[in-house]
């Protein structure tokens, strides 16, 4: 007689995802490549997506911001440049943050950021989490705010 397992939150089965089972039908963008491994699509899950990013030796991303989801980032490998803009002076100004392996990036709902890698030689690879089951990518014509600027003052 087969067992039958109840639909319950404490009865449900455990997903193994080994690397030949990333896939990479998922959102993208110019200049690199993502890969998915935990996703609605792959595994059901509701509330999570995750996966990497490969960014090749001296290729820059293009512009882009990941709609109302937080993203993790895990520094695999390479040393990739995460570029974003913040207030200097009362004008806006390109920020770049220079990573190795094992540093982790946290990047906020809709904030428009880029990928870099400077190396000539070695492929960039990150681990990546967000908050929402799907990869929301927007891809930006250029770096800069969607929205409205808001200062205190």
């Amino acid at each position: 007689m087969p067992i039958v397992v109840p639909e319950d939150p404490f009865h449900r089965r455990l997903h193994h995802i080994a690397p030949a089972g990333l896939t990479s039908e998922t959102a993208q963008t110019g200049g690199m490549r993502r890969r998915a491994a935990i996703s609605g699509a792959t595994v059901g899950s509701s509330r999570l997506w995750m996966g990497q990013t490969h960014v090749a030796p001296a290729t820059v991303s293009a512009n882009h911001h990941h709609g109302e989801s937080e993203t993790a980032i895990y520094v695999v490998s390479g040393t990739p440049s995460f570029v974003f803009l913040d207030i200097d002076a009362d004008e806006p100004a390109e920020v770049r943050i220079d990573t190795k392996p094992g540093d982790y990036i946290f990047v906020p709902p809709y904030v428009p950021h880029r990928e870099e890698n400077p190396d000539p030689e070695v492929e960039a690879i990150v681990v990546i989490a967000r908050s929402t089951q799907d990869a929301i990518v927007v891809n930006l014509d250029e770096l800069k705010w969607t929205g409205p600027v808001l200062t205190s003052g």
